[in-house]
């Protein structure tokens, strides 16, 4: 796909956007002559033209007024000088127009258009079109759904049209490229997208947690046939909720990437580092922008260590103790209302609080695995190029030393270090005791020699 189509599709749209812009501002000051409403004036025909922007119009069939908020949002980005024309001064007041909203701001000299100059082109000479546009930013429209545009938020005591109309520069770099960049973690979208090289052949899982395991890829397999040809979405809400609770090393992650690898669909676990604030409000407005972003994306939303987030509320005996408990109830509420899927982990479900507890569709417990799944995790972690001498005696290990999965491959990586450090693939006794010892240490356990 030629750049220089990508470009001249973007232009054509804003040409016509400038006549636009010129026809309302001169019927709106009855300018002499003037008379021809600006929806007689041809919008680009895109039919025939090859270029992300005429695609994406095309297959959302996007109205007039879509159009017009979409090649606004886009117009600073490109051609910046079309908008000038709204400096225009009142000569009443000598200064601008109200009505005509925008902004400048100290790293740009252009106008940047607001909701309210958008609201003001469409509206100006026809106010009741006024709920068409507030229909643009509502949940189930394309541009929400899609993440194209919003309004960047304003003071409480702000009106909130008075925001600047933001285009996500995912869109743009796709309108100039072709190409959809991935979302990528910043402090903006603090999550990150998780992956597993491994298959569920891979995993030593308690039967019971894989039956419990198999319900929730059930769901996500089923979820619109259930709620939509069932007729189930009058009783059930849209999103799903999970614990995953137990000891470190357990599985959990694990469980929540082959989900995602499993069913095609992208995890994200959330950087609770930068979502955690001291300052009143700032952790709520840092989980709004993942919830957000999320809302419209089939994606598995992953919080980790979920404790720090989802704690037990205590009695508010300081301005710190009501703020963790407003926090939680905000939390409550974001996840009360989020339309897809959510798995916490958490080492401790005693330290959840109740009201969350409540409202998972599945608690699932992640123990510490039996002898006979050691002796497993065991064979599978050294079945390789990196083995074990033939005189360790692995059940033996299984029984003697309760590690979890995630232990037992620390102890291969320090192991197969060990052998390549001789030159050898085989592991010795001595090396895995002392890999052993290693990982039990970290929890104050001491080892025996079996």
């Amino acid at each position: 796909m030629e750049t220089n189509e990508n470009i001249g599709s973007l232009y054509a749209e804003i040409d016509w956007l400038q006549n636009v812009i010129n026809q309302v501002i001169s019927c709106y000051l009855q300018h002499e002559g003037v008379e021809m409403h600006w929806t007689e004036l041809p919008m680009p025909d895109l039919s025939e033209v090859d270029s992300p922007f005429a695609n994406t119009v095309q297959a959302w069939n996007l109205t007039n007024i879509e159009r017009i908020a979409l090649a606004l949002a886009i117009t600073p980005h490109i051609r910046p000088e079309i908008l000038d024309v709204f400096f225009g001064q009142n000569s009443i007041y000598n200064r601008g127009f109200t009505e005509f909203g925008g902004v400048i701001d100290k790293n740009h000299s252009g106008f940047l258009p607001t909701g309210q100059t958008l609201l003001f082109l469409i509206s100006a000479l026809n106010p009741e079109w006024r709920l068409q546009v507030l229909s643009l930013f509502e949940n189930d429209h394309i541009f929400q759904r899609e993440q194209v545009l919003d309004i960047e938020t304003t003071e409480p005591f702000i009106p909130n049209f008075n925001g600047v109309l933001n285009l996500n520069h995912r869109w743009l770099y796709y309108f100039l490229t072709g190409e959809k960049p991935k979302l990528a973690h910043s402090s903006t979208f603090p999550a990150q997208k998780i992956t597993t090289e491994l298959a569920w052949e891979d995993v030593v899982l308690n039967p019971a947690i894989m039956d419990q395991v198999e319900e929730l890829k059930t769901w996500l397999v089923h979820k619109d046939t259930l709620l939509q040809d069932w007729g189930l979405f009058k009783r059930l809400k849209p999103g799903y909720r999970a614990l995953f609770y137990g000891p470190p090393g357990t599985g959990k992650t694990l469980t929540v990437s082959l989900l995602g690898k499993n069913l095609g669909l992208d995890v994200y676990r959330v950087d609770l580092s930068m979502i955690v604030s001291k300052y009143i409000g700032e952790t709520e407005k840092n989980l709004s922008r993942i919830f957000d972003t999320a809302a419209h994306q089939n994606w598995i939303l992953f919080f980790d260590e979920a404790d720090a987030l989802f704690g037990k509320r205590t009695k508010a005996n300081s301005s710190n103790d009501r703020h963790a408990n407003q926090q939680t109830a905000y939390l409550l509420q974001r996840i009360e209302d989020f339309p897809g899927f959510i798995i916490l982990a958490s080492n401790l479900k005693a330290n959840m609080d109740d009201a969350f507890s409540r409202r998972f569709q599945s608690i699932i417990h992640f123990k510490m695995p039996s002898v006979e799944e050691r002796f497993t995790l065991w064979q599978k972690a050294f079945s390789g190029t990196c083995t074990l001498s033939p005189d360790i005696d692995v059940f033996s290990i299984a029984e003697n030393y309760e590690l979890a999965g995630g232990a037992i491959i620390n102890v291969l990586r320090y192991c197969a270090l060990a052998a390549i450090q001789r030159g050898d693939t085989v592991v010795k006794k001595q090396e895995l005791i002392t890999g052993i010892r290693r990982e039990l240490k970290k929890e104050n356990k001491t080892i025996m020699q079996p």
